[in-house]
């Protein structure tokens, strides 16, 4: 069994007992009060905000609903769906929507799964795609980082660690608690040896990709930033080589960072 934890980090795991009283408990009260809920939210929707209003509070049910359905169906579509070694249903804040779309980018869908993306793509196009959420709680199967991106004349700022061949962009993991602005300015002390400008930050987008040296279906969900920064850039002792890679160094980067390629490449900036 596994309890909910905050501030970006992995559930925690807790005695299987109390899993199976939650259970019973969280049924009993939905049967008996949510229907109740569900008839006083529909006409306090409707008279407070119109068919505007209602539309969004049915909204919020159908996406839950969908979470539920990922969890609750998570070891059938994880059999039917994907293929194995795809990225699995069954995280509690994920919709089934989203959890089908990552697999998609993957190429990890069964024939199965591709019909299912087929129906839903002829209903609203692109319906999977769009509905990856990118700020889902990470799991064991998501690593989530942050990255600078620092770029000059079409030219972005790489590093490669020791003992590693590919090369990513400078960034790291927050520690509990941390900001983002904190954690990639502390990173970035630590790995380059300069400060980024705290009023310089801009936030760009997020990417993910397959994981570097992991198993299928483990990702690497990367927040990124551009700043400026003061002082020298200087590799520390785990930083093995710093260079500036063209879009032409594509394959030189790791798979998150081919993605971020292509994404700056699309804009013209690299």
């Amino acid at each position: 069994m596994i309890r909910k934890k905050k501030l970006l980090q992995p559930d925690k795991r807790m005695h299987p007992f109390i899993g199976v009283l939650l259970f019973f408990i969280s049924v009993f009260l939905l049967l008996i009060t949510g229907p109740i809920g569900l008839l006083y939210g529909f006409f306090h929707t409707l008279f407070k905000g119109g068919l505007k209003g209602l539309g969004e509070y049915l909204l919020k049910i159908a996406v839950s609903i969908d979470q539920l359905g990922n969890v609750l169906m998570q070891h059938l579509l994880n059999l039917l769906w994907i293929r194995k070694g795809g990225y699995p249903f069954g995280n509690r804040d994920e919709t089934i929507s989203s959890a089908l779309g990552r697999n998609k980018k993957l190429g990890m869908l069964t024939v199965f799964g591709k019909g299912i993306d087929t129906v839903l793509d002829t209903i609203d196009p692109n319906h999977t795609l769009n509905s990856i959420d990118y700020y889902v709680e990470p799991s064991e199967n998501t690593i989530d980082k942050l990255a600078w991106i620092f770029i000059k004349e079409k030219r972005i700022l790489c590093v490669r660690s020791k003992g590693k061949s590919l090369f990513y962009l400078p960034g790291g993991k927050r520690d509990k608690g941390e900001s983002d602005l904190k954690a990639l300015t502390r990173e970035i002390k630590e790995e380059l040896q300069v400060l980024l400008n705290p009023d310089s930050f801009q936030f760009i987008r997020v990417f993910e990709a397959q994981a570097d040296d992991k198993p299928p279906g483990v990702l690497v969900r990367m927040t990124c930033y551009e700043a400026t920064y003061q002082g020298v850039l200087n590799i520390d002792s785990e930083i093995e080589e710093i260079a500036w890679l063209g879009y032409q160094h594509r394959e030189k980067v790791s798979e998150v960072c081919k993605v971020i390629f292509d994404h700056l490449r699309s804009e013209d900036r690299l």
